[in-house]
């Protein structure tokens, strides 16, 4: 069984038609639960109307990654699905991305192709938003290339991992995946199967202007994690160098000379941290 997990947050319609798009899958065993992360806008009212199929579990607002987490922990199936309440998936997802894992048991996580829409128009992912495959930790580096709305993955991969940081308020998922891919590979069904809507106001990345700050604190905690191979650790340590000398720079040009020279000088004070005390582990690969 595959327990599918929409976390939201005052995003009633959006989130009806998530719901629909979940319940109209094809030839899947499923759970849906719906995470109502302190709403006002009456979801829980609406979720009630689709019956007993549907779990609704409210709690106050904490944020996507706490709701994901509630979500988590009250789940049955084997493996783990998400989808943003602003998603959709079309009616093969699910039923496609089983029979990819029941066919490749070497991946115990894999995502889909998407269509992306911003603004109600259809919009090309560029170059750099190529989906990876394999093992491919170092592609993970710069920036997040995995979907939660995209991902299906098998629930004990977060027993061993851990779950969402709650401490994020942003790059959640960025940050596990960091965690995921440092030892495992990530399938591919190169097939769109997700329709990820953006343009809109609420969206996190439109609310949080800084992602890289918390790109660069989800690259310290995986690099004090102990999780990486020297090999990954040099390339994590060279794309946390980049991104805290723009971002560093940056705030000091906005006059936020204290947080600043904070990030500008993590790269040296994290060297100085694992060279004298940082033990990586050999078997990650």
């Amino acid at each position: 069984m595959v327990s599918v997990i929409i976390p939201t947050h005052n995003r009633r319609e959006f989130a009806r038609e998530a719901i629909v798009s979940v319940l109209s899958q094809r030839d899947a065993v499923l759970e849906l639960i719906v995470v109502d992360d302190g709403s006002d806008d009456d979801t829980a009212s609406m979720v009630a109307g689709f019956g007993e199929g549907v779990r609704c579990l409210r709690t106050p607002h904490r944020g996507v990654s706490a709701a994901r987490n509630v979500g988590i922990l009250a789940s049955r199936g084997g493996w783990i699905a998400f989808l943003d309440s602003d998603d959709l998936w079309l009616p093969d997802k699910l039923r496609v991305q089983m029979q990819f894992l029941a066919s490749r048991p070497e991946y115990r996580i894999c995502q889909t192709e998407e269509i992306w829409i911003r603004n109600g128009q259809r919009i090309n992912p560029r170059k750099y938003h190529r989906k990876p495959e394999g093992h491919c930790f170092e592609r993970l580096l710069d920036r997040c290339l995995v979907s939660p709305s995209a991902v299906v993955m098998e629930r004990s991969l977060l027993d061993e991992v851990g779950l969402f940081d709650e401490n994020l308020p942003a790059c959640e998922d960025y940050d596990l995946w960091l965690r995921i891919g440092c030892r495992h590979p990530l399938g591919l069904v190169r097939k769109p199967l997700v329709v990820k809507r953006g343009g809109h106001g609420d969206q996190l990345s439109s609310v949080i202007s800084s992602l890289d700050r918390w790109r660069i604190k989800a690259l310290e905690n995986v690099l004090k994690s102990g999780r990486l191979t020297e090999a990954q650790a040099h390339h994590a340590m060279s794309v946390l160098r980049e991104k805290c000398r723009v971002y560093g720079g940056g705030c000091v040009k906005r006059g936020r000379r204290e947080e600043g020279g904070q990030i500008l000088s993590l790269p040296a004070r994290l060297s100085v941290l694992l060279g004298s005390g940082g033990e990586r582990e050999s078997s990650c690969s």
